[in-house]
Protein backbone atom coordinates (compact mmCIF):
# COMPACT_ATOMS: atom_id res chain seq x y z
CA UNK A 1 0.00 0.00 0.00
CA UNK A 2 3.10 2.21 0.23
CA UNK A 3 4.62 2.54 -2.72
CA UNK A 4 3.91 4.36 -6.62
CA UNK A 5 1.24 2.17 -7.31
CA UNK A 6 -1.00 3.07 -4.80
CA UNK A 7 -0.43 7.13 -5.80
CA UNK A 8 -3.81 8.72 -5.89
CA UNK A 9 -2.27 10.79 -8.77
CA UNK A 10 -1.46 8.33 -10.34
CA UNK A 11 -4.40 6.31 -10.31
CA UNK A 12 -6.31 9.87 -11.17
CA UNK A 13 -4.15 10.45 -13.92
CA UNK A 14 -5.16 11.81 -17.30
CA UNK A 15 -1.69 13.30 -19.49
CA UNK A 16 -0.15 10.61 -21.39
CA UNK A 17 3.23 10.72 -22.77
CA UNK A 18 4.96 9.35 -25.82
CA UNK A 19 7.97 7.31 -24.68
CA UNK A 20 10.31 4.47 -25.72
CA UNK A 21 13.01 1.65 -25.01
CA UNK A 22 16.15 3.82 -25.96
CA UNK A 23 17.41 0.62 -28.45
CA UNK A 24 19.56 2.54 -31.11
CA UNK A 25 22.65 4.94 -31.07
CA UNK A 26 22.01 8.60 -31.56
CA UNK A 27 23.61 11.82 -31.40
CA UNK A 28 21.99 14.80 -29.99
CA UNK A 29 22.91 18.51 -28.60
CA UNK A 30 21.52 17.92 -24.75
CA UNK A 31 21.12 14.69 -22.95
CA UNK A 32 18.72 14.52 -19.88
CA UNK A 33 18.91 11.95 -17.34
CA UNK A 34 15.95 11.87 -15.38
CA UNK A 35 12.15 12.34 -16.30
CA UNK A 36 10.66 14.38 -13.45
CA UNK A 37 10.12 18.45 -13.20
CA UNK A 38 13.64 19.23 -13.70
CA UNK A 39 14.43 17.45 -16.70
CA UNK A 40 11.19 17.44 -18.53
CA UNK A 41 11.45 21.59 -17.98
CA UNK A 42 15.31 21.13 -18.97
CA UNK A 43 13.71 19.28 -22.41
CA UNK A 44 11.55 21.57 -23.20
CA UNK A 45 13.47 24.32 -22.57
CA UNK A 46 15.93 23.16 -24.78
CA UNK A 47 13.60 21.78 -27.65
CA UNK A 48 11.83 24.97 -28.21
CA UNK A 49 15.47 26.82 -28.52
CA UNK A 50 16.39 24.41 -31.77
CA UNK A 51 18.09 22.10 -29.51
CA UNK A 52 18.31 18.17 -29.94
CA UNK A 53 17.09 16.22 -26.74
CA UNK A 54 17.23 13.02 -25.65
CA UNK A 55 16.06 12.09 -22.07
CA UNK A 56 16.37 9.03 -20.46
CA UNK A 57 14.28 7.90 -17.53
CA UNK A 58 15.22 4.78 -16.03
CA UNK A 59 11.21 4.14 -14.59
CA UNK A 60 8.70 6.25 -16.11
CA UNK A 61 8.25 9.71 -16.05
CA UNK A 62 7.45 11.15 -12.64
CA UNK A 63 8.05 7.67 -11.28
CA UNK A 64 10.01 9.40 -8.14
CA UNK A 65 9.55 13.05 -6.23
CA UNK A 66 7.83 14.66 -9.03
CA UNK A 67 4.74 11.69 -9.32
CA UNK A 68 4.48 11.26 -5.14
CA UNK A 69 4.25 15.37 -4.87
CA UNK A 70 1.86 17.11 -2.42
CA UNK A 71 0.80 19.27 -5.45
CA UNK A 72 1.80 22.40 -4.22
CA UNK A 73 2.63 25.05 -6.99
CA UNK A 74 4.92 27.52 -3.82
CA UNK A 75 6.63 30.32 -4.56
CA UNK A 76 10.04 30.15 -3.09
CA UNK A 77 11.81 27.63 -0.44
CA UNK A 78 10.58 26.61 3.09
CA UNK A 79 13.25 29.31 4.12
CA UNK A 80 12.82 33.04 4.77
CA UNK A 81 14.44 35.76 2.27
CA UNK A 82 17.31 36.72 5.13
CA UNK A 83 18.36 33.15 5.48
CA UNK A 84 18.63 32.89 1.79
CA UNK A 85 21.00 35.79 1.73
CA UNK A 86 22.82 34.58 4.63
CA UNK A 87 23.45 31.33 2.86
CA UNK A 88 24.12 32.90 -0.79
CA UNK A 89 24.96 36.84 -0.16
CA UNK A 90 22.95 39.17 -0.86
CA UNK A 91 22.90 39.59 -4.63
CA UNK A 92 22.78 35.51 -5.24
CA UNK A 93 20.22 35.24 -2.70
CA UNK A 94 18.02 38.22 -4.33
CA UNK A 95 18.28 36.35 -7.67
CA UNK A 96 16.60 33.18 -6.25
CA UNK A 97 14.18 34.83 -4.34
CA UNK A 98 12.93 36.78 -7.45
CA UNK A 99 13.02 33.47 -9.55
CA UNK A 100 11.06 31.20 -6.93
CA UNK A 101 8.76 34.20 -6.01
CA UNK A 102 8.21 34.17 -9.99
CA UNK A 103 7.68 30.18 -9.77
CA UNK A 104 4.07 29.83 -9.71
CA UNK A 105 3.45 32.04 -12.23
CA UNK A 106 5.65 29.94 -15.08
CA UNK A 107 4.32 26.56 -14.02
CA UNK A 108 0.63 27.90 -14.20
CA UNK A 109 1.90 29.65 -17.45
CA UNK A 110 3.07 26.33 -18.71
CA UNK A 111 0.32 24.48 -18.24
CA UNK A 112 -2.25 26.98 -20.21
CA UNK A 113 0.35 26.97 -23.10
CA UNK A 114 0.43 23.68 -23.89
CA UNK A 115 -2.70 22.55 -22.21
CA UNK A 116 -1.76 20.40 -19.56
CA UNK A 117 -4.19 18.59 -17.85
CA UNK A 118 -3.55 18.81 -14.41
CA UNK A 119 -6.18 20.21 -12.32
CA UNK A 120 -5.04 23.45 -11.89
CA UNK A 121 -6.28 26.06 -9.20
CA UNK A 122 -4.67 29.45 -8.34
CA UNK A 123 -6.33 29.98 -5.61
CA UNK A 124 -3.38 30.32 -3.44
CA UNK A 125 -1.72 28.57 -0.18
CA UNK A 126 -2.49 29.15 3.34
CA UNK A 127 0.88 28.61 5.75
CA UNK A 128 -1.36 28.17 8.88
CA UNK A 129 0.30 28.78 12.59
CA UNK A 130 -0.25 25.85 14.64
CA UNK A 131 0.83 26.96 17.71
CA UNK A 132 1.90 30.55 19.43
CA UNK A 133 5.45 29.91 18.33
CA UNK A 134 4.49 28.72 14.82
CA UNK A 135 2.30 32.49 14.20
CA UNK A 136 5.28 34.39 16.06
CA UNK A 137 7.30 32.56 12.66
CA UNK A 138 4.33 33.16 10.12
CA UNK A 139 4.67 37.42 11.42
CA UNK A 140 8.54 36.98 10.56
CA UNK A 141 8.51 35.39 7.63
CA UNK A 142 5.72 37.97 6.59
CA UNK A 143 7.61 40.79 7.38
CA UNK A 144 10.51 39.66 5.55
CA UNK A 145 8.62 38.15 2.69
CA UNK A 146 6.58 41.43 2.10
CA UNK A 147 10.06 43.21 2.56
CA UNK A 148 10.51 41.73 -1.03
CA UNK A 149 7.17 42.88 -2.56
CA UNK A 150 5.98 39.61 -1.95
CA UNK A 151 1.31 40.34 -1.77
CA UNK A 152 1.12 37.66 0.77
CA UNK A 153 -1.16 38.12 3.48
CA UNK A 154 -0.92 37.77 7.80
CA UNK A 155 -4.37 36.31 8.78
CA UNK A 156 -5.99 36.17 12.11
CA UNK A 157 -6.96 33.16 14.10
CA UNK A 158 -10.95 34.31 12.87
CA UNK A 159 -9.77 34.49 9.42
CA UNK A 160 -7.51 31.55 9.44
CA UNK A 161 -10.80 29.45 10.41
CA UNK A 162 -12.91 30.89 8.06
CA UNK A 163 -10.50 29.88 4.89
CA UNK A 164 -9.65 26.33 6.09
CA UNK A 165 -12.73 25.41 8.14
CA UNK A 166 -10.91 24.98 10.70
CA UNK A 167 -10.60 26.07 14.34
CA UNK A 168 -6.85 24.57 14.74
CA UNK A 169 -4.91 27.20 14.03
CA UNK A 170 -3.60 30.56 15.38
CA UNK A 171 -3.04 32.80 12.10
CA UNK A 172 -1.71 31.92 8.81
CA UNK A 173 0.03 33.51 5.85
CA UNK A 174 -1.95 33.51 2.66
CA UNK A 175 -0.03 33.66 -0.69
CA UNK A 176 -2.46 34.40 -4.06
CA UNK A 177 0.49 33.87 -6.07
CA UNK A 178 0.24 30.08 -5.59
CA UNK A 179 -1.90 26.75 -6.32
CA UNK A 180 -2.41 23.26 -6.64
CA UNK A 181 -1.86 20.70 -9.26
CA UNK A 182 -1.91 17.12 -9.92
CA UNK A 183 1.46 16.93 -9.87
CA UNK A 184 1.95 13.72 -11.90
CA UNK A 185 -0.30 15.07 -14.83
CA UNK A 186 1.97 18.32 -14.56
CA UNK A 187 5.17 16.43 -15.00
CA UNK A 188 4.22 14.18 -18.07
CA UNK A 189 2.15 17.12 -19.92
CA UNK A 190 5.61 18.64 -19.52
CA UNK A 191 7.35 15.80 -20.99
CA UNK A 192 4.29 15.72 -23.70
CA UNK A 193 4.89 19.29 -24.63
CA UNK A 194 9.04 18.54 -25.37
CA UNK A 195 8.20 15.77 -27.02
CA UNK A 196 5.53 17.81 -29.15
CA UNK A 197 8.77 20.23 -29.78
CA UNK A 198 10.72 17.26 -31.07
CA UNK A 199 12.61 15.76 -27.83
CA UNK A 200 13.28 12.61 -27.81
CA UNK A 201 11.83 10.99 -24.29
CA UNK A 202 13.13 7.25 -23.37
CA UNK A 203 11.44 5.21 -21.03
CA UNK A 204 12.44 2.28 -18.71
CA UNK A 205 16.30 3.34 -20.18
CA UNK A 206 18.11 3.34 -16.99
CA UNK A 207 21.55 4.99 -17.69
CA UNK A 208 24.35 2.52 -16.97
CA UNK A 209 27.24 4.44 -17.82
CA UNK A 210 28.29 7.72 -18.07
CA UNK A 211 32.19 8.43 -20.01
CA UNK A 212 33.62 11.47 -22.01
CA UNK A 213 35.06 10.56 -25.61
CA UNK A 214 36.64 13.82 -26.75
CA UNK A 215 34.41 16.75 -26.17
CA UNK A 216 31.21 14.46 -26.25
CA UNK A 217 29.43 12.88 -23.50
CA UNK A 218 28.56 9.18 -24.12
CA UNK A 219 25.52 7.87 -22.45
CA UNK A 220 25.04 4.10 -22.23
CA UNK A 221 22.12 1.89 -21.23
CA UNK A 222 20.95 -1.87 -21.80
CA UNK A 223 20.29 -1.32 -25.31
CA UNK A 224 21.77 1.88 -26.77
CA UNK A 225 24.05 4.76 -26.33
CA UNK A 226 23.29 8.66 -26.88
CA UNK A 227 26.59 10.53 -27.67
CA UNK A 228 25.73 14.58 -26.41
CA UNK A 229 27.54 17.64 -26.69
CA UNK A 230 26.29 18.88 -23.16
CA UNK A 231 23.97 17.20 -19.98
CA UNK A 232 22.04 17.65 -17.41
CA UNK A 233 21.73 15.42 -14.39
CA UNK A 234 18.05 15.68 -12.77
CA UNK A 235 17.61 12.81 -10.50
CA UNK A 236 17.20 14.63 -7.51
CA UNK A 237 16.11 11.84 -4.71
CA UNK A 238 15.89 8.90 -7.16
CA UNK A 239 19.37 8.65 -8.20
CA UNK A 240 19.86 4.83 -9.92
CA UNK A 241 23.35 3.74 -10.51
CA UNK A 242 26.39 6.04 -11.79
CA UNK A 243 28.17 6.42 -8.32
CA UNK A 244 30.53 9.32 -9.30
CA UNK A 245 27.56 11.48 -9.84
CA UNK A 246 25.62 10.43 -7.14
CA UNK A 247 23.88 13.64 -5.18
CA UNK A 248 24.90 14.49 -1.64
CA UNK A 249 21.43 14.75 0.41
CA UNK A 250 19.52 13.57 3.68
CA UNK A 251 16.64 11.39 2.54
CA UNK A 252 13.50 12.52 3.59
CA UNK A 253 10.33 10.36 3.65
CA UNK A 254 6.83 12.00 3.41
CA UNK A 255 3.68 10.43 3.56
CA UNK A 256 0.02 11.27 2.46
CA UNK A 257 -3.75 9.63 2.46
CA UNK A 258 -6.78 10.49 0.58
CA UNK A 259 -10.01 9.70 1.09
CA UNK A 260 -13.49 8.96 -1.19
CA UNK A 261 -14.82 12.03 -2.61
CA UNK A 262 -16.34 13.95 -0.18
CA UNK A 263 -20.32 14.76 -0.46
CA UNK A 264 -21.12 18.76 -1.20
CA UNK A 265 -21.64 19.55 1.85
CA UNK A 266 -18.29 18.16 3.44
CA UNK A 267 -16.64 19.54 0.76
CA UNK A 268 -17.94 23.27 1.14
CA UNK A 269 -16.94 22.93 5.07
CA UNK A 270 -12.95 22.52 4.09
CA UNK A 271 -10.88 24.65 2.06
CA UNK A 272 -14.10 26.34 0.15
CA UNK A 273 -11.75 28.93 -1.83
CA UNK A 274 -9.63 25.72 -3.02
CA UNK A 275 -5.95 26.65 -1.41
CA UNK A 276 -3.46 24.67 -0.25
CA UNK A 277 -2.83 24.24 3.21
CA UNK A 278 0.12 23.48 5.80
CA UNK A 279 1.61 23.83 8.85
CA UNK A 280 4.12 25.07 11.36
CA UNK A 281 4.43 21.68 12.80
CA UNK A 282 8.16 20.59 13.13
CA UNK A 283 6.62 17.57 11.91
CA UNK A 284 4.64 19.50 9.57
CA UNK A 285 0.65 18.30 8.02
CA UNK A 286 -0.38 19.62 4.40
CA UNK A 287 -4.17 18.98 3.58
CA UNK A 288 -5.93 19.83 0.78
CA UNK A 289 -8.68 18.89 -1.86
CA UNK A 290 -8.26 17.31 -5.14
CA UNK A 291 -10.94 18.18 -8.07
CA UNK A 292 -12.97 15.31 -7.39
CA UNK A 293 -13.25 16.60 -3.96
CA UNK A 294 -11.02 14.11 -2.29
CA UNK A 295 -9.50 14.96 1.35
CA UNK A 296 -5.67 14.63 0.98
CA UNK A 297 -3.64 14.71 4.21
CA UNK A 298 0.25 13.86 4.51
CA UNK A 299 3.58 13.91 7.14
CA UNK A 300 6.66 13.40 7.26
CA UNK A 301 7.41 10.13 7.34
CA UNK A 302 8.11 6.20 5.63
CA UNK A 303 5.04 4.06 4.77
CA UNK A 304 7.41 1.39 4.31
CA UNK A 305 9.58 1.94 7.90
CA UNK A 306 8.51 -0.39 10.81
CA UNK A 307 6.81 2.78 12.29
CA UNK A 308 4.39 2.99 10.18
CA UNK A 309 1.55 1.91 11.90
CA UNK A 310 2.17 4.89 13.80
CA UNK A 311 1.87 7.50 10.68
CA UNK A 312 -1.52 5.52 9.86
CA UNK A 313 -3.06 5.39 13.51
CA UNK A 314 -2.14 9.15 13.76
CA UNK A 315 -3.36 10.47 10.28
CA UNK A 316 -7.31 9.16 11.15
CA UNK A 317 -6.56 11.04 14.72
CA UNK A 318 -5.10 14.28 12.89
CA UNK A 319 -7.81 14.44 9.96
CA UNK A 320 -10.34 13.94 12.13
CA UNK A 321 -8.48 16.79 15.08
CA UNK A 322 -8.59 19.24 11.43
CA UNK A 323 -12.01 18.32 10.69
CA UNK A 324 -14.31 16.50 13.01
CA UNK A 325 -16.62 16.13 9.63
CA UNK A 326 -13.97 13.90 8.43
CA UNK A 327 -13.52 11.22 11.49
CA UNK A 328 -15.50 8.38 9.62
CA UNK A 329 -14.25 9.32 6.16
CA UNK A 330 -12.38 5.91 4.85
CA UNK A 331 -8.92 6.63 3.65
CA UNK A 332 -8.60 4.66 0.51
CA UNK A 333 -5.17 5.50 -0.80
CA UNK A 334 -1.84 5.94 0.90
CA UNK A 335 1.52 6.03 -0.70
CA UNK A 336 5.37 8.10 -0.04
CA UNK A 337 7.89 9.70 -1.83
CA UNK A 338 11.57 10.36 -1.11
CA UNK A 339 12.51 13.66 -0.66
CA UNK A 340 16.18 14.79 -0.93
CA UNK A 341 17.31 17.65 1.69
CA UNK A 342 19.99 19.57 1.61
CA UNK A 343 21.63 20.99 5.12
CA UNK A 344 20.53 24.39 4.81
CA UNK A 345 17.72 23.44 2.48
CA UNK A 346 18.92 25.44 -0.54
CA UNK A 347 18.78 23.40 -4.11
CA UNK A 348 22.05 22.81 -5.25
CA UNK A 349 23.65 22.77 -8.61
CA UNK A 350 26.95 20.86 -9.29
CA UNK A 351 29.58 21.41 -12.48
CA UNK A 352 30.17 17.25 -12.64
CA UNK A 353 32.16 17.59 -15.76
CA UNK A 354 32.34 20.01 -18.92
CA UNK A 355 29.15 21.23 -20.39
CA UNK A 356 27.79 18.92 -17.77
CA UNK A 357 25.29 20.19 -14.79
CA UNK A 358 23.35 18.20 -12.01
CA UNK A 359 20.54 19.70 -9.48
CA UNK A 360 19.44 18.31 -6.31
CA UNK A 361 18.18 19.43 -3.17
CA UNK A 362 14.61 20.80 -3.31
CA UNK A 363 13.77 19.88 -0.05
CA UNK A 364 10.24 19.03 -0.54
CA UNK A 365 9.89 22.25 -3.09
CA UNK A 366 9.97 20.85 -6.19
CA UNK A 367 7.51 21.89 -8.53
CA UNK A 368 8.51 25.42 -8.81
CA UNK A 369 11.79 25.25 -8.40
CA UNK A 370 12.61 22.06 -10.48
CA UNK A 371 10.72 24.03 -13.28
CA UNK A 372 12.72 26.92 -12.78
CA UNK A 373 16.40 25.16 -12.35
CA UNK A 374 15.45 22.98 -15.56
CA UNK A 375 14.76 25.59 -17.74
CA UNK A 376 17.63 27.96 -16.89
CA UNK A 377 20.18 25.19 -16.25
CA UNK A 378 19.49 24.13 -19.98
CA UNK A 379 19.81 27.95 -21.02
CA UNK A 380 23.03 27.97 -19.71
CA UNK A 381 24.43 24.61 -20.95
CA UNK A 382 22.94 26.13 -24.70
CA UNK A 383 24.24 29.70 -24.49
CA UNK A 384 27.37 28.48 -22.80
CA UNK A 385 26.43 31.46 -19.45
CA UNK A 386 26.90 30.26 -16.33
CA UNK A 387 25.32 33.29 -15.35
CA UNK A 388 21.81 32.23 -16.14
CA UNK A 389 21.90 29.77 -13.51
CA UNK A 390 19.56 30.43 -10.91
CA UNK A 391 22.04 29.60 -8.32
CA UNK A 392 26.23 29.31 -8.69
CA UNK A 393 27.33 25.68 -9.74
CA UNK A 394 29.91 24.50 -7.18
CA UNK A 395 32.33 22.05 -8.65
CA UNK A 396 30.96 19.49 -5.83
CA UNK A 397 28.58 18.86 -2.63
CA UNK A 398 28.66 16.78 0.51
CA UNK A 399 26.57 16.08 3.43
CA UNK A 400 27.71 14.29 6.40
CA UNK A 401 26.07 11.43 8.22
CA UNK A 402 23.15 10.85 6.04
CA UNK A 403 22.49 7.84 7.36
CA UNK A 404 22.05 8.66 10.84
CA UNK A 405 20.13 11.91 10.27
CA UNK A 406 17.79 10.46 7.99
CA UNK A 407 17.22 8.08 10.91
CA UNK A 408 16.82 10.88 13.39
CA UNK A 409 14.27 12.28 11.23
CA UNK A 410 12.20 9.20 10.48
CA UNK A 411 12.46 7.94 14.10
CA UNK A 412 11.10 11.72 14.95
CA UNK A 413 8.53 11.36 12.74
CA UNK A 414 7.11 8.04 14.41
CA UNK A 415 7.62 8.62 17.80
CA UNK A 416 5.56 11.58 17.31
CA UNK A 417 2.96 10.31 15.37
CA UNK A 418 3.33 7.31 17.99
CA UNK A 419 2.76 9.80 20.95
CA UNK A 420 -0.26 11.97 19.29
CA UNK A 421 -1.92 8.67 17.94
CA UNK A 422 -2.84 7.65 21.43
CA UNK A 423 -3.30 10.92 23.32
Amino acid sequence: MSDHDQSLWLNTGKEHVASSLLTSDLAVDLAVIGGGYTGCSAALTATQSGASVALLEAQEIGHGGSGRNVGFANAGLWLPPDKIRAFLGEAAGDRLIDLLGAAPGDVFDLIQQHGIDCSPVRNGTLHCAHSPAGLKDLKNRHAQLSATGAPIELLSADETRQRTGSAAFHGAVFDPRAGTIQPLDYVRGLARAAVEAGAQVFTQSPVQSLSRDGDVWVLTTAEGTVRAKALIQATNAYHRGLPGTAPAYVPVYYFQFATVPLSDNLRASILHQGEGAWDTGLIMTSFRLDHEGRFIIGAMGDLGHAGSGAHRAWIRRKMAELYPQLSDQPLTQGWHGRIAMTSDHIPKITQIGPNALAAHGFSGRGIGPGTVFGRQMAKSLLRNDPGLLPVPAVAEYSESWTGLRRAYFETGAALTHLIKARF
